[in-house]
Order: structure tokens, then C-alpha cells, then sequence
């Protein structure tokens, strides 16, 4: 899992047979790296054999992050299950965390021929670059979906209007509830503060947010200090912006345990800051699990590991399948069932699971080295099941769904 995969940028074509056949190329090109995954290309191959029009809904993702980012890959990786699930020809550009180019990329894709556009744009605010975007791709005519992070700031709101309003084709924006991920690790961390020996008493922390402007770094930080207030006996000695960096965190590390000598646990806010964080622990002479309790957001298999040795003392993950998710509602919206009745415009779905080292095994066993076509996307469609009245992403349902 989480291993570097080609960019499908480019994936998207001029008509469904190119579609068809890049998307399948793509997607060879995702599984032929090891023995494991050969049996599963063997499966991709059979899709020739389906009808061509499955593939004529075309949908493109701007990824913020990197080409060989864990958490950003696996977010595709994911898709890329759903799109096959789905008959979709799915292109994906990768920003490299340069966010600026976000509106290079949009016009980009406003300035194709029309027969080469997209049926559906998911773009991420992160960066805050969203409402440029929006203006771009609506003045083209292409229906966009806001996904992992939305227009929450009240500058940018003025820009942007809400969904449906000033852009009639922002369709809406789908985000994990974040605070619930900063919530159940800050909670695990400290009820295991208090069960060990140097836990009686005022418990001291040290936070690792992610940004300063995005929304979901925002909401991770509310849940942690939510539990810390719940808490009552537990005080957070500084907190600090690491930009979900490892190599960040692991710098701010290095001052904050000569700062704050006396903090036990350590909060952050995904799974590369907590691991930078331990690396340095670790040359400080000090036993993550043991001397130090961290806590982690995402599931990349280093974490994992790291969850399942108790170097890792809380992790919560889930929310990469968003993608996945976002392919499921254009999918709806393209085949006439809107979700703005039902769920609202701007939708905010829990999709979290706090993991255990029991959870972290069943979830290599099931989805390990991107193995996402074990999950029956189908199934979770409103346009396949009429019955659904709500959409159901929670990770919990994901691991009972097989394909």
C-alpha cells in the first residue's frame, strides 16, 4: 500500500474508446509492479470484453499533492478501483503541492477542444485556490464537485458564493468530518496517559497541526482540543503548524523536547508528522509507546506497522476513499439522482475508523499494496440501489463491502 504510481494525467481523451483503453492501461500500470498484483491485471484485462459506453462518463481530479506522495496516491489509487468499478475514464493531475498551479491546470482544462473536456471536475481548496478555479471551469460549462476541502473562509466565501449560486455549476463539496479523526486520537492518547504510571496527575501535550488554511486541518485541531477540554487534567504545553510534513515535524521536534521536557504525549495531525516526530524521539534516546505516546492520522503501511509494534499508541484513518466516494456522486448526479435534496449541498460525512492494531492487520490482509477492487462500489450507489436514501461512507461499512 502506498507505493508510487504513474501520473494519470492525460488519461482523459476524445472519445470513449480512448477513454476505455487509456483507463485500462492506467490501470496496468497501477497493479504490474509485484506477483500480488498480477492476478488482479489479469482481471482488469477481462474489461475488454465490456460494453464501451460504461466508459463515457470522464471525470478529472486536481490532486494537491505529490506523484509519490503515500496518503495523495493511495487517494488515487483508490479512485482509480472505483472509476473501473463505474465505467468512468478517469484523468488525475497532480499539483505537486505547488497549489498556485491549481488554476493553470483549470484552464488547461476549460481550454480543451470540447470533445476532450470532462463530463465532471473534484477539486480541492487546498491552498485556497478554489474560487479562481470555480470562475474558470464555470465559465467553461463544466460541473465541478469540491472535494476534501471546501470554502469555509469568510474572504474567500465572498468570492466563491455558495454552491449553486453565483457558480450555478458548483455542484456542491463533499469533505470528511475531520474533527472526529483529531477527536478519537487525542482521546485514545490520553486515556492511555492515564492508564500509565506517570499518567496521575496533569498530563502534558504537544500538538503537530497540518496548515493554516485548510479547512481539514482546522477540524483536526478542533477535535484534538475538544477531547483535551473534555479531559480536564491534560494541558497542551505548544502547538504548531508542520504542513504535514514530515521533515517539518521532525525540525520542530528537535526544539520542542528541549522546550517541553516534561510532555508525554504527542498529537498529530497525519500519520508523516507523527513519524518524523518519533524518528527524532528516538534519537533523543526516548521510546515511542513507551516514553512518548504519539498519535496519527492516515493508514500508509509504515504507520501500520507502527500501530500494530505500539510505537504508534492511536491512529485514525478512512478518509483517503473520499475520491472513491466523489466518483460515486458524479456517477448519481450524471445518471439523474442529485444529492442536493437528500444530502444537502455542502455535505460533511463521517468517514473515519479509529484503527487498532486488530483493524490495522484486517486492513493489510484486504487492501494492501493499493488492492482496492475488493470494494463492490456499486454498492454503494444511489442510482444502482434506489432503496438508499443516504449516503453511507463510513470505513467501518467499507471493510464488510466486497467486490
Amino acid at each position: 500500500m502506498g507505493q508510487p504510481v504513474p501520473n494519470a494525467a492525460g488519461l482523459q481523451s476524445m472519445s470513449c474508446n480512448d477513454i476505455f483503453g487509456r483507463n485500462v492501461r492506467a490501470l496496468f500500470a497501477t497493479y504490474q509492479r509485484s506477483l500480488v498484483r498480477a492476478v488482479h491485471v489479469c482481471w482488469l484485462a477481462c474489461a475488454l470484453f465490456s460494453p464501451l459506453r460504461a466508459w463515457c462518463l470522464s471525470v478529472t481530479f486536481i490532486n494537491p499533492g505529490k506523484a509519490n506522495e503515500v496518503y495523495w496516491v493511495t487517494v488515487s489509487q483508490a479512485m482509480q478501483a472505483a472509476a473501473f468499478k463505474l465505467g468512468i475514464g478517469l484523468e488525475v493531475t497532480y499539483l505537486e503541492r505547488d497549489h498556485a498551479k491549481a488554476v493553470e491546470v483549470a484552464r488547461d482544462i476549460a481550454n480543451r477542444p470540447q470533445a476532450r473536456r470532462p463530463d465532471y471536475v473534484l477539486l480541492d481548496n487546498e491552498g485556497g485556490y478554489g474560487p479562481a478555479c470555480l470562475r474558470i471551469l464555470d465559465g467553461a460549462g463544466i460541473p465541478v464537485l469540491m472535494v476534501f476541502n471546501g470554502v469555509s473562509d469568510l474572504s474567500q466565501r465572498k468570492l466563491s458564493g455558495a454552491p449553486r449560486e453565483r457558480y450555478k455549476l458548483w455542484l456542491g463539496t463533499l469533505e470528511p468530518r475531520a474533527d472526529d479523526a483529531g477527536y478519537v486520537t487525542a482521546k485514545a492518547l490520553i486515556a492511555k496517559a492515564r492508564a500509565a504510571a506517570w499518567g496521575r496527575g496533569t498530563v502534558h501535550m504537544l500538538a503537530l497541526s497540518g496548515d493554516r488554511v485548510s479547512s481539514s486541518s482546522y477540524l483536526l485541531a478542533q477535535g484534538m482540543r475538544r477531547a483535551v477540554v473534555e479531559a480536564g487534567d491534560v494541558v497542551v504545553d505548544q502547538e504548531v503548524f508542520s504542513g504535514f510534513s514530515r521533515e517539518k515535524a521532525a525540525e520542530q521536534m528537535q526544539w520542542l523536547l528541549k522546550r517541553h521536557p516534561q510532555a508525554r504525549l504527542v498529537w498529530a495531525a497525519n500519520d508523516q508528522t507523527a513519524l518524523g516526530a518519533m524518528d527524532v524521539a528516538r534519537s533523543h534516546g526516548l521510546r515511542p509507546g513507551q516514553d512518548l505516546l504519539f498519535s496519527g492520522v492516515n493508514t500508509s503501511s509504515e504507520a501500520l506497522d507502527a500501530l500494530r509494534s505500539g510505537a504508534l499508541s492511536a491512529m485514525a484513518g478512512g478518509h483517503f476513499m473520499l475520491g472513491a466516494w466523489a466518483l460515486v456522486v458524479v456517477y448519481d448526479h450524471y445518471n439523474g439522482r442529485d444529492f442536493a435534496a437528500a444530502e444537502g449541498l455542502e455535505m460533511t460525512l463521517p468517514m473515519f475508523s479509529r484503527f487498532s492494531p486488530e483493524l490495522a492487520a484486517r486492513f493489510g490482509q484486504r487492501f494492501g499494496e493499493g488492492r482496492f477492487d475488493a470494494i463492490d462500489f456499486k454498492r454503494f450507489s444511489k442510482f444502482q440501489n434506489p432503496q438508499i436514501r443516504r449516503y453511507n461512507f463510513e470505513f467501518q461499512h467499507v471493510l464488510s463491502t466486497r467486490g
